[in-house]
């Protein structure tokens, strides 16, 4: 019986750059099929191809034994191919529903049907168990619940046979993960094959039953998972073995370092409640919870997005007054955002300029001129440093992968040198690598006196990083433990407690 799903020799270049070369994939039905590998492997590239996004170069793209040409994405819909992007696919201004089912709505004549347009969109999503409203509009939904839509967005389409996710748990809760895989348990049953791509191991072990692996745009083995130790993916993915001692956490900080940004009861109108905490130099602050928590919401009040209904801060002992971004960098406060391409990065300039923006000081002349050159020498000091994936510094940040311009973020405020760094999500879209890298980094940015503060929804992550874990729900703090005392199931409990009941640490 032929594969549902054959790839044969795929190539793909770009101007200065061969993204793939003779990779091969095949997906049988009803299988979870990981596919892993370092930013810039391929893999978003070969999934684009596989949607219609990309035009091969060169190679053969088979469904159910018969070669087909995929023209364009409703070609790949047509084919019964879904697909979830990493980075999101939606329209900011369009309600969920719309979303959802644009270009397919409930119609009578050129009269679009609203109410059936909702009730057909509730019906999906009480049927995946995703907690949106219809009506709500995609813009000012978090990063998370955006990622929901995209989930009901591919799972909307009752033709899909093949369904690629890339990345689909990056940004949302460890309830919301628990649904996909019921999800994908149920669509395994159909017969529906699933190209799964995520850099999370455990994950990987839990869902997939093979893993194939790409490294520098070239297909190097397909393993079926329960042969392969997660060290041999590794290996296979980077080309290298990784450091025995990546699994070291951080020694307990000293308490008498410091107080770089002390935040004395920040509350807002929407959410923050009575939020205090310290931050030392030299020390790695980490902040978890569950998604709705406020981890995100406490940083943009710290650094002005977010207006402050109540509260102090305190920038090296001094009350300061933050009520928009730039004063906060002015005070020596970088902000690492979740959603780099809305809030972190200027997609149709090239990289020098997204390294250097923030520190434009350092790179103009005498008279204020920008010199082009020195700030090419400056962001390639960072490319090379976080070992950035780009033809050159002159290259549209736009035409990288997610985890090179989540590099690219960092660098900026690397060039800012700020004394106080907030890391939002820092290794999201990262591959396992990479990732090594940001934690090394993270460390030696701690170990030269900086502060830094780090939101993470990945425990293992937290647990990693941090020297002190604060832990938030329902926009309060709930507890904190230093990094000897803490684990997963200390930090959850303090994630769950209930608030209305007084509950509070």
């Amino acid at each position: 019986m032929s594969a549902l799903l054959e790839i044969r020799d795929v190539s793909k270049g770009f101007p200065g750059v061969q993204a793939l070369q003779d990779v091969d994939l095949v997906l049988d039905r009803g299988e979870v099929l990981a596919l892993v590998g370092e930013n810039g492997a391929g893999k978003s590239t070969l999934m684009k191809i596989l949607s219609g996004i990309y035009a091969r170069d060169t190679g053969t793209i088979s469904i159910d034994g018969e070669q087909v040409e995929i023209a364009g994405p409703r070609a790949a819909q047509e084919l019964g191919i879904s697909i979830i992007h990493q980075e999101m696919n939606l329209l900011p201004h369009l309600t969920v529903a719309q979303n959802i089912y644009i270009g397919r709505e409930p119609r009578v004549g050129p009269m679009l049907q609203e109410r059936a347009l909702r009730r057909q969109t509730q019906a999906l999503l009480d049927e995946i168990g995703i907690r949106l409203r219809p009506t709500a509009v995609v813009g000012d939904l978090t990063v998370a619940q955006q990622q929901m839509v995209e989930i009901a967005k591919a799972l909307s389409f009752e033709s899909t046979k093949i369904l690629v996710m890339d990345e689909p748990t990056s940004a949302i809760s460890i309830s919301e993960t628990e649904v996909l895989f019921r999800l994908i348990a149920s669509l395994r049953e159909r017969g529906v094959g699933i190209v799964y791509i995520s850099h999370r191991m455990e994950e990987l072990r839990e869902i997939a039953d093979r893993v194939t692996v790409l490294r520098d745009g070239r297909y190097v083995d397909t393993r079926d998972i329960g042969e392969v130790t997660d060290e041999e993916i590794i290996a296979m993915m980077v080309g290298r073995e990784l450091s025995a001692h990546h699994e070291d956490r951080p020694e307990r900080q000293g308490g008498d370092a410091e107080v770089v940004l002390s935040v004395r009861g920040l509350s807002t109108r929407g959410l923050l409640s009575d939020v205090s905490f310290d931050l030392h130099r030299g020390e790695i602050l980490g902040f978890a919870g569950l998604m709705g928590a406020g981890r995100t919401e406490t940083a943009r009040a710290i650094i002005g997005a977010d207006p402050i209904s109540a509260g102090t801060i305190y920038v090296r002992g001094e009350e300061v007054r933050i009520s928009r971004p730039d004063q906060a960098v002015r005070r020596g406060i970088g902000y690492l955002p979740e959603d780099r391409k809305r809030h972190g990065l200027m997609l149709e300039q090239d990289v020098a300029f997204n390294v250097t923006m923030s520190s434009l000081a350092q790179v103009r002349g005498p008279l204020g001129v920008l010199r082009g050159g020195k700030a090419r020498q400056l962001a390639s000091s960072f490319v090379d440093a976080l070992r950035i994936k780009t033809p050159s510094t002159r290259a549209m940040v736009k035409n990288l992968s997610g985890g090179n311009q989540q590099k690219i973020v960092i660098a900026k405020w690397l060039a800012r040198d700020c004394d106080v760094l907030i890391f939002d999500e820092p290794t999201r879209g990262i591959d396992v690598g990479a990732k090594e890298e940001i934690y090394r980094l993270l460390h030696d940015l701690a170990g030269r006196g900086k502060a830094v503060m780090v939101i993470s929804s990945e425990l293992p992550e937290v647990l990693r990083l941090a020297h002190r874990i604060v832990v938030m729900s329902e926009g309060r703090v709930t507890g904190e433990l230093a990094n000897d005392e803490a684990d997963q199931e200390k930090v959850m409990a303090l994630a769950t407690k209930n608030i209305d009941e007084g509950d509070v640490a």
